[in-house]
C-alpha cells in the first residue's frame, strides 16, 4: 500500500474524529433536552388544534379560518344561580333564544327540546342553554314556573335572564341567531327558530350538507313526529339527536 493511500485514510479518520468530538455531544444534548425542531413543530401543531383522534365527523363553524368558540357569558338562571359558559365545559349542549310570553314559535321549540331532553335522560354531560330575550319580564321565578309547565327536569338545562343588551349581542354576534324587537309582529319580537349545538370544549358544531359545508344550525320548529311541515321542509330533531350522540362520544 502506498504512502499516499495511508495519508488518505489518516485524513478521513481525523475528520471523523473531529466530527465526533464537536457534533455528537451537541446532538445528545438536544435529544436529552427534548429539543428536536421537527418534534417541536409537530407538538405545537397538535396542541393548538381542536381536532383530536376521537373526534366525530361533525364540522366546526369557522370564522376567518379559526373554529368558533362560544363567547363568554354570565346570566341568572331559573333557580337564581349565576351561570356562565364555564359551567357548560365538559358538556354537550343545545342553545336557543326564546321568551316565556311568546305566542308563536317558542312553545314549539321548547316542546321539541323537552323531547330531546327525555331522549338523553340520565346523561350528566348533556344540557340546554335557553336565553330569554325579554329579561325584564322573565325574572327567575317566571322562568322557574315556565320550566315546571313544560316539564324541564334536566339539571343542566338553564333558562337564563340578565342584561338585555348582553343577551341580544350574544344572540346576534355570538351565535348568529337573529333576535330583534319588532312591534309589527305577533308577540313584539322576532327571533330565530334554530338551535345551535355546542361540544364539550365550547365549539359550535354541526353536520355538513351535500357540498361539504357546515349546516351550522338545526331547525327547531318542526316536531319529529310531524316529519315535514306544510312547505315540505323536513324536521331536524332526529339529526340533532344523532349529532348530540356523536358529540357525547368524543
Amino acid at each position: 500500500m502506498s504512502k499516499k493511500t495511508n495519508y488518505s485514510y489518516v485524513g478521513i479518520a481525523f475528520i471523523i474524529l473531529v466530527f465526533g468530538i464537536i457534533f455528537i455531544p451537541r446532538i445528545i444534548d438536544r435529544i436529552s433536552n427534548d429539543d428536536i425542531t421537527r418534534e417541536e413543530s409537530r407538538s405545537k401543531e397538535v396542541s393548538n388544534s381542536p381536532i383530536k383522534p376521537n373526534k366525530s365527523d361533525l364540522a366546526y363553524l369557522e370564522i376567518n379560518g379559526e373554529p368558533k368558540r362560544v363567547p363568554e357569558f354570565s346570566f341568572t338562571n331559573q333557580n337564581g344561580e349565576l351561570i356562565s359558559n364555564k359551567d357548560y365545559l365538559g358538556k354537550v349542549y343545545v342553545v336557543e333564544f326564546f321568551f316565556t310570553t311568546c305566542p308563536t314559535i317558542c312553545p314549539i321549540m321548547n316542546r321539541n327540546l323537552v323531547e330531546v331532553q327525555n331522549e338523553f335522560d340520565g346523561f350528566e354531560n348533556f344540557g340546554v342553554a335557553s336565553f330569554s330575550i325579554t329579561p325584564d319580564i322573565d325574572k327567575p321565578e317566571v322562568l322557574k314556573a315556565y320550566a315546571e309547565r313544560y316539564g324541564i327536569t334536566n339539571t343542566n338545562w338553564h333558562l337564563m335572564t340578565g342584561d338585555e343588551d348582553a343577551i341580544y349581542k350574544l344572540a346576534n354576534e355570538g351565535f348568529n341567531l337573529y333576535t330583534a324587537k319588532d312591534d309589527t309582529v305577533e308577540g313584539g319580537f322576532e327571533h330565530s327558530g334554530n338551535f345551535a349545538l355546542i361540544d364539550k370544549e365550547g365549539f359550535i358544531r354541526s353536520r355538513r350538507d351535500s357540498f361539504g359545508n357546515p349546516l351550522i344550525f338545526y331547525n327547531g320548529l318542526i316536531p319529529e313526529a310531524q316529519g315535514v311541515d306544510d312547505e315540505g321542509i323536513p324536521q331536524e330533531i332526529t339529526i340533532l339527536k344523532e349529532d348530540i350522540t356523536k358529540l357525547l362520544k368524543e
